[in-house]
Order: C-alpha cells, then sequence, then structure tokens
C-alpha cells in the first residue's frame, strides 16, 4: 500500500490499520511518546536544508531562514516543551467529591483518543503540519496527515520523511488535490484539526459532522492592530510591519488592518517605509522576502489594490520596487481610504497589503472591531494599563499581543486557537495534550459508603437526610 493516498477506500484502510493498532496499545507508556517524539525532532532537525530547499521551490523565493525562525524553532520548542512536562501530563488530576459524596474519592486520567486527522495549509506547511503532530504524539494517538497541493515539493518531501521515521501504523502522509482532502475530512477520525480559510473550514466542519467527529479548526478573518492613544508610534510601525512582511503577509494571524489615531496616516506610511528599507534593502533582489505562492494569489493582491483604488482609495507603496508577476513578488503597500464594502476590507487579505482604518476616540475603534467577525488576533499597542484593560475585557479575539505581533504563537503555555468565525478550539504545549485526549472522569466507591442512605423505600430518614443536604 502506497502511502500517497487517492482514494477514500485506501484512506479507509490505513484509518483502520491505525485504530488496530491503537487497540493493541490504547495507553502508550512515556517512554513510547517520547521516543517519538525524539524521533520527530531528529528528523526535522537532519532535514533542514531539504525542507528549506523544498520549502524555497514551492514558493519561488523563500529563506532558510525565515524556516528556521517561523516554524523550525517553533516546532522544536515545543517537542522540547513536550519532553520535559508530558510525563507529568499524563498523571491522573484529582478532584473534589463534595462532601456527600465522602469517602469516594474523583480523578481525571487523559486518555488518547486514538487516530487524529490533521489537515495542514500550505502557508507555514512544517509548522501547521508538525505542530498538532506534537500535541497527538503527547497524548499518545496516530496520526493522518494530509498536506496541501499547493506545496507539492514540501509535501512529499515530509510524506518521505515521515515514512522512513514511523511505521505507517504510527504516522503517515497523505498527498492528493481538493477531493483527497474531501475524503479525507469525510473519515470516521477520533479528532480532526483544520488549519485554513474560514470558508473551507465551514466544509470541513460540515464533513466531520456526519461522523460525529470533534473538530479543532484554526481559521483566520482580519486581525486588526489597534495604534492606541499612549502607544510608542514609531515601535508600533515597526512591530506591525514585521509581522505584516514575515511569508508576505501570508499568515493566519498577521495584522490584517491598522486602527490609527486621525491624522497620524502619512506619519505611519513614512515610518513604514523607513522600516521596510531597513528589514529588506535593495528590495527587488532582496534574498529575505517571500514570494507568493502561485499566479492566483498574486493575481489577487492585483485585484483586491486595483478595486480599491478605482472606489477612491490610495496606494502607498513601501519600496520603490514594483510588483512583478514573473517572480510573483509583490512588495508590502499601505492602502489609505478604503471603502468598507470593498473586497479589500471585507476578506481576509493574507498578503503584504495593509489597510489604514483612521479613529477619533478609542470608543471609535472598539466599535469598528466588535461590529465585525470575531478575529484570530489582535494587537494593541499602548502603554496605558487602563487602555490595555479595558481593550481586552471589551473586545473577543483568539488571541491578543500588547506592544507586539505573532510573537504569542511562539509562546509554550499559552493556547492557540480562534473564537467564533476564527476557530473552534485550541492546541500547543498543555492545551494541545488536552485537546487530543479524552480527560476521563472517574470516581471511585469504597467498599464502606452512604450509597444506601439515598436508596428507596424513601421513608423518615431519607426525607430528613434530604433535608439536611439542602440545608448545608
Amino acid at each position: 500500500m502506497k502511502n500517497d493516498l487517492p482514494s477514500a477506500t485506501t484512506l479507509e484502510a490505513l484509518l483502520q490499520l491505525q485504530r488496530e493498532a491503537h487497540a493493541r496499545e490504547p495507553y502508550p507508556s512515556w517512554e513510547t511518546r517520547a521516543a517519538h517524539l525524539k524521533a520527530l525532532r531528529t528528523m526535522l532537525l537532519d532535514n533542514e536544508d531539504a525542507l528549506a530547499q523544498a520549502l524555497d521551490a514551492d514558493f519561488g523565493q523563500r529563506s532558510k531562514a525565515e524556516l528556521m525562525l517561523s516554524e523550525l524553532w517553533l516546532v522544536k520548542s515545543e517537542i522540547d516543551s513536550a519532553l520535559k512536562h508530558g510525563k507529568r501530563w499524563m498523571k491522573p488530576q484529582r478532584r473534589a467529591t463534595g462532601v456527600w459524596l465522602r469517602p469516594a474519592t474523583a480523578k481525571v486520567i487523559p486518555q488518547p483518543l486514538g487516530v487524529v486527522g490533521i489537515v495542514a495549509p500550505w502557508n507555514y506547511p512544517i509548522l501547521l503540519a508538525v505542530g498538532p503532530l506534537i500535541g497527538a504524539l503527547a497524548a499518545g494517538n496516530r496520526a493522518l496527515i494530509k498536506m496541501s497541493e499547493y506545496t507539492p515539493r514540501t509535501a512529499e518531501l515530509v510524506r518521505q520523511l515521515i515514512e522512513r521515521t514511523f511505521a505507517r501504523e504510527q504516522v503517515a502522509v497523505v498527498t492528493g488535490d481538493a477531493s483527497v482532502g474531501a475524503a479525507f475530512c469525510a473519515l470516521p477520525l477520533d479528532h480532526l484539526i483544520f488549519t485554513g480559510s474560514t470558508a473551507v473550514g465551514r466544509e470541513v466542519m460540515r464533513a466531520a459532522a456526519a461522523n460525529l467527529t470533534p473538530v479543532t479548526l484554526e481559521l483566520g478573518g482580519k486581525s486588526p492592530a489597534i495604534i492606541g492613544p499612549h502607544a510608542r508610534f514609531d515601535a508600533a510601525v515597526d512591530r506591525i510591519v514585521a509581522g505584516k512582511t514575515l511569508n508576505a503577509g501570508q499568515t493566519c494571524i498577521a495584522p490584517d488592518y491598522v486602527l490609527v489615531p486621525r491624522g497620524m496616516e502619512q506619519a505611519f506610511v513614512e515610518r513604514a517605509r523607513s522600516r521596510v528599507a531597513r528589514l529588506y534593502p535593495d528590495f527587488a533582489r532582496n534574498p529575505d522576502y517571500t514570494t507568493l505562492i502561485s499566479a492566483r494569489h498574486f493575481d489577487r493582491m492585483r485585484n483586491l489594490a486595483d478595486e480599491a483604488l478605482q472606489a477612491g482609495a490610495s496606494l502607498h507603496p513601501l519600496t520603490d520596487a514594483s510588483p512583478d508577476a514573473a517572480r510573483r513578488q509583490f512588495p508590502p503597500c499601505v492602502v489609505t481610504n478604503a471603502p468598507d464594502t470593498s473586497a479589500l476590507m471585507q476578506e481576509e487579505i493574507f498578503g503584504p497589503l495593509l489597510p489604514l482604518v483612521p479613529y477619533d476616540t478609542l470608543d471609535d475603534a472598539l466599535r469598528y472591531v466588535n461590529a465585525r467577525p470575531r478575529p484570530l488576533a489582535l494587537y494593541l499597542f499602548d502603554e496605558a494599563r487602563g487602555t490595555v484593560e479595558r481593550v481586552l475585557r471589551e473586545t473577543v479575539s483568539g488571541g491578543v499581543a500588547v506592544n507586539e505581533t505573532l510573537l504569542h504563537i511562539a509562546c509554550e503555555g499559552l493556547p492557540f486557537g480562534g473564537v467564533g468565525a476564527s476557530g473552534i478550539g485550541a492546541y500547543h504545549g498543555y492545551d494541545g495534550f488536552t485537546t487530543f485526549s479524552k480527560m476521563k472522569p472517574v470516581l471511585m466507591q469504597p467498599r464502606i459508603n452512604a450509597r444506601s442512605l439515598l436508596l428507596p423505600p424513601y421513608g423518615r430518614r431519607f426525607h430528613a437526610l434530604m433535608r439536611l443536604m439542602f440545608k448545608l
């Protein structure tokens, strides 16, 4: 049986293979789990050059430095954390019974779910395939991974590496087009995690619902950055630019638009332009700026900009370089005065266009954010504690970074996930362990107990006891 699985029948056979393996070993020891995690870490670190070359070929240009920073370092750190804490995570957790159930005891036992399905996207294919896999393996599960067809060289390399590192009954990789992805999501998995667009996430959830497969959906949306009235303005612009230009904005938690105090738009453009020049000198030939994944995505960026321009917006390129369709290099560009009805302001941008939305008061900024679907991330730049606390209380988002962008995803102690249209559930670290576990509640009743006092026939003693129970 090949590991490239185009048919639903073959997918079902692979799922059955992993189910049977799980039945033989339903609760792997910590030593087994740790061995899997160490093998995964070695696989990645020993093949960093090959992974960098595959990603560079898939994107047209993506630097090894960016891979090391935004993918391999993150997964290595998460593996290291799981190895440090995983044995403790596995231990049963004592819980209170309440006075009337004593002398019974209660605990929660983390139990492996079985087979976890992982649907990875193209924008960070290593991070978003391996990140969930770490949680699944730490929790004692088997895993099937569907790689994106938009990064075919990376997908094939990951398939080969996984095949050399793990038995198929432990971890296997599926490659193929959207029809394979649809068949994959229709499998009766024990858990399915999908990273991608909100529109496709709805289809994934619909497919999973047929089997009542629990899902974690890491989607996206329009993540706002708010430059508050007491922000260190230049530092705020610098961090927003850094978050927007990483991977050319092809990041689910990239700042999608910026709420800026009215009158500061030109200052933002000027600071952003100087910052881009420092980050990416000689832009047209700079090796660190990632190109867009496909001609289709390049055309979409150009169409979003052109439509906004025709609707009265102004474009402020942050470099002197022009968009290069042949190389799919699209320079970062700030957009002002874009109508709210434009596609640029309605759709997740997922690229290097950055609209500015001026506001007069913080109330206005919060109303603007809260009138839209709940985002995957929110970035606030402000030095006043009262402002920070107010924004945290009065907005709802998947995650927040204050005076920073993107880095909350690298914090091993924080869950990563969306809310509402930006996703369901979360993972990373301990939260990933619990997502891919059944946290099974167990009550242990000793031989000598008071249960008989609550059994029929219900007489005077029972009613006296009930009065006491309701009174205390």
